[in-house]
């Protein structure tokens, strides 16, 4: 019997995927995003929201086996944390994912959704829909090799097919003979060829509608939707019809959105951090990092749009731009620079 034609009406039970309350932690998630989402952003992400699931950027099965760097470092403060993975060989993909557990990650997500022309030369990324059973059998080599969870984050189509059959067929390939249970759907079909990667963000119409179908027709799966989430509001919107929520350049551009998502996604009672505070908590990790020959640019870059809307924002993002990349920069530049806003509530 395929996905679709199951009778069960509540997404399946993974305890590495719960939270202490029981709770999915995709619920609400931030995007993978190439050269943004690194361990510097994630560990500032963290200190704004402690229930929203991180995940890292694509990393490539090529760069964990045979790169000359420590592609799967990371800091213990940022779980509840997910690897995306890009790559198409089963056996490769299984390995990695093998690692990433032993180093403690909480998910593995398969990137079937990044139309660039350097993913598809690497026959990964959004390009794989066209080949369901090979999906299918990369997630299923992961399951295979790890207990912790195993997702897929995917488009609605590509180029010409993107009718909702060719989707719904996809799913229940890869839900069926890769038995994965969650998909991160972006709700815009990609163009392998034609648009940038940025383009591709922008250009094809958002379907929320098919998303939402698509979790009424396959209701045994867990359901998550990427694309335009803006506010916190259209994510509530969004979780009245599906399990889960991931924002992507919002969260980024304007990462203070990320410190009320405990209190108005998971928890009423959340306390809601102060901005100031946050950037008083990063004082450690930069002293520590910048000891390790990190760079204080490297990591405020991730912290200009804190004060968006907040007086000496503006001054606050110039300061930051100006004096991070001098050397010998230390958390001084961000003392300054916080001497800047007017932090007295509006």
């Amino acid at each position: 019997m395929s996905q679709k034609q199951t009778e069960q009406n509540t997404p399946p039970g993974n305890d590495s995927a719960q939270d202490t309350s029981g709770r999915w932690r995709g619920r609400f998630s931030v995007a993978p995003m190439l050269d943004w989402t690194d361990r510097h952003c994630r560990y500032f992400h963290r200190l704004l929201t402690r229930q929203t699931l991180l995940y890292t950027e694509m990393v490539t099965t090529g760069a964990i086996i045979h790169g000359k760097g420590d592609y799967l470092a990371y800091s213990a403060e940022e779980h509840p944390l997910a690897l995306q993975l890009g790559g198409s060989d089963p056996a490769a993909l299984a390995h990695c994912a093998r690692l990433a557990e032993q180093r403690g990650y909480d998910e593995i997500n398969l990137n079937v959704g990044c139309p660039s022309d350097r993913v598809q030369n690497g026959r990964f990324g959004a390009c794989l829909m066209a080949e369901a059973s090979l999906v299918a059998d990369c997630v299923k080599a992961m399951r295979d090799a790890v207990s912790i969870p195993v997702t897929v984050k995917t488009r609605i189509g590509i180029d010409e097919q993107d009718s909702y059959a060719f989707l719904c067929a996809f799913i229940d390939t890869v839900a069926g003979r890769g038995e994965c249970d969650t998909f991160i759907v972006h709700a815009r079909k990609a163009w392998l060829s034609g648009l940038s990667p940025k383009e591709n963000r922008e250009v094809p119409p958002l379907d929320y509608p098919r998303v939402y179908q698509l979790r009424r027709d396959f209701p045994a799966l867990r359901i998550a939707i990427n694309g335009g989430v803006k506010t916190l509001e259209e994510a509530r919107t969004h979780l009245r019809q599906l399990d889960g929520v991931m924002m992507g350049r919002e969260a980024y551009q304007n990462p203070g959105v990320l410190a009320q998502v405990d209190r108005e996604l998971f928890n009423a009672e959340a306390v809601v951090p102060e901005k100031a505070d946050v950037v008083q908590s990063m004082y450690p990790y930069i002293e520590r990092e910048l000891a390790r020959g990190a760079l204080l640019g490297h990591i405020t870059r991730h912290m200009l749009g804190l004060f968006q809307g907040v007086p000496g924002a503006r001054q606050w993002r110039r300061h930051l731009s100006e004096n991070a990349h001098k050397p010998g920069a230390d958390v001084r530049v961000l003392e300054q620079a916080l001497a800047l806003v007017n932090r007295r509530p509006a």
